[in-house]
């Protein structure tokens, strides 16, 4: 291998990695114009003077790795909790960047077959593939939709507004383009391509706009109060629980205490995901005697807890969100419906338990998928709430989540441990204001070692129990706003996004301009 190769191949990774460098909790969104526009250079040289596809391939594979290997790294700190798994922490710190990177790699294997020596359509064919990528990314093999290219607009929210309209995928499209624009500008070879420059950087303001005008809006809307108040739990309960036979009485009393019922207010708690260790669905009520001092019959608990069930002689057990009474009789239940491989359920188990593989989350089997995800109603003391339950990490997914638009709000619940101090919290945060902007609702985040917080329907932070704190928020009136275009239509418009690149991409392919 050539010295010319090593330093493509030692640049590369470095673009990646300052890329990252555009994520929260860093948030310097000025890096992606450089990095992202260098990738593109870079690509648009080499294409003229290489003809193997294979090391084309391995460009953007480098750049991938150096992205996801300093954004992610976090992964790895999940297996240090259990003995059985920390063996795997160096493989699992280098595998995961590395299958993930194979996404990028194909962006400029693709960008290389059907590229154009015309700038501006070579502009159109790479933020196409790229958005496209991005896209399948996020759902296949049950999908990681995680730090995409748009997650670096997150303290931006004039400008991410827009994405109750076209939804983070179509957003993500628009970003790349945004960020290669100064390339192409530079690359230019006729007039139109300055053009095409200069209607990003305007799209840019009208998204301002809109997002500004939306803020605005929501600001005048009427505020409506709400029967229930509704206290979000932030707290700080240690990972052992999952390995060690923890008493989960000392739990329960923490979060008692955390929570400071007072018996003179109609209050709903909402408790973290998998809080309380040892402890399934069925047999929480025998610790009622816990609760009997502290709640009455103004008082509801929704929380995270293991649930079982027995088919045909076959037990399943799922990752649940619960609804009880004051008297811990069980009101409601939804099962998750989108599993954390490996972390909540082992692909291929019959094979890879007999190596000595298993789950992060229990020591007995995987978790068994939800059916179908419904709005879930709060019927009591003569008032209805309604919500739509998201389990930890199914808050990241972009789509049309629910078809009924009949609710009052998300309610999130997740434990963020597993990520350690890390970057993580941080960025498993931020997708709260992606799904409270698409789906025009406020979204309740209750978290355990992590971040707390009541997002409203335009993304602000309105309340919130910062990482490493503990503590409480409440939500007691609301803001209704109309359901969001893309609440109802999802990533069909994503889908005619990707319909307009690809006219546009044939069409300044053929002309002919000076």
């Amino acid at each position: 291998m050539t010295k010319k190769l090593y330093i493509e191949f030692i640049f590369l990774i470095f673009l990646g990695a300052a890329t990252s460098l555009s994520l929260p909790p860093f948030d310097y969104i000025i890096i992606n114009f450089v990095t992202l526009s260098l990738l593109f250079a870079f690509l648009i040289k080499r294409s003229e003077k290489i003809k193997n596809k294979k090391i084309f391939f391995f460009y953007g594979w480098l750049f991938g790795f150096g992205y996801f290997i300093t954004n992610l790294y976090w992964i790895s700190i999940s297996l240090s909790f259990d003995e059985s798994f920390k063996f795997l922490i160096p493989l699992t710190f280098i595998l995961i960047p590395a299958f993930l990177a194979l996404f990028y790699g194909l962006i400029s294997f693709l960008f290389f077959i059907f590229k154009s020596k015309k700038i501006i359509s070579s502009f159109f064919l790479f933020s196409l593939i790229f958005g496209l990528t991005e896209y399948i990314r996020g759902s296949i093999l049950t999908g990681f939709p995680w730090n995409l290219i748009a997650y670096s607009f997150s303290n931006h929210l004039e400008i991410l507004n827009i994405t109750s309209i076209i939804g983070t995928y179509g957003f993500n499209l628009f970003c790349i383009s945004l960020f290669i624009s100064p390339a192409v500008f530079i690359l230019r070879d006729s007039r139109a391509d300055i053009w095409v420059c200069v209607f990003f950087f305007l799209l840019t303001i009208i998204f301002y706009l809109y997002g500004s005008q939306s803020k605005k809006n929501f600001t005048e809307t009427k505020i409506n109060s709400i029967d229930y108040k509704v206290r979000v739990i932030g707290s700080k309960i240690k990972l052992d629980r999952f390995y060690s036979n923890i008493d989960p009485i000392t739990a329960i009393k923490d979060l008692i205490e955390l929570s400071e019922p007072d018996k003179k207010e109609k209050t709903i708690f909402v408790w973290p995901e998998g809080i309380i260790p040892g402890i399934s669905q069925e047999k929480i009520v025998n610790y009622k005697w816990l609760f009997e001092n502290h709640f009455n019959e103004n008082h509801l608990l929704v929380l995270g807890i293991n649930s079982k069930s027995v088919d045909k002689g076959v037990v399943k057990y799922f990752n649940s969100l619960s609804v009880y009474d004051h008297s811990l009789n069980l009101l409601n239940s939804y099962n998750k419906i989108n599993l954390v491989p490996f972390g909540e359920f082992l692909p291929l188990e019959n094979i890879l338990k007999n190596i000595g593989l298993k789950t992060l989350a229990n020591n007995y089997q995987s978790y068994s998928k939800g059916k179908e995800r419904k709005i879930m109603k709060i019927n009591n003391n003569n008032s209805s709430l309604k919500f739509l339950p998201l389990i930890c990490y199914e808050i990241i997914y972009s789509g049309k989540i629910f078809e009924d638009s009949d609710f009052d709000f998300i309610i999130n619940i997740s434990e963020d441990g597993w990520f350690g101090q890390s970057v993580g919290p941080k960025q498993h945060f931020i997708h709260s204001k992606y799904r409270a902007i698409e789906s025009g609702k406020y979204v309740l985040r209750s978290a355990n070692n992590g971040i707390s917080a009541i997002v409203n329907p335009v993304g602000v932070v309105e309340q919130e129990v910062s990482f490493d704190d503990i503590g409480y928020i409440d939500l007691t009136q609301l803001k209704k706003i109309s359901p969001t275009i893309f609440s109802k239509h999802g990533n069909k418009i994503f889908g005619l996004i990707i319909l307009l690149y690809i006219f546009l991409f044939f069409s300044f392919n053929k002309t002919r301009y000076e």
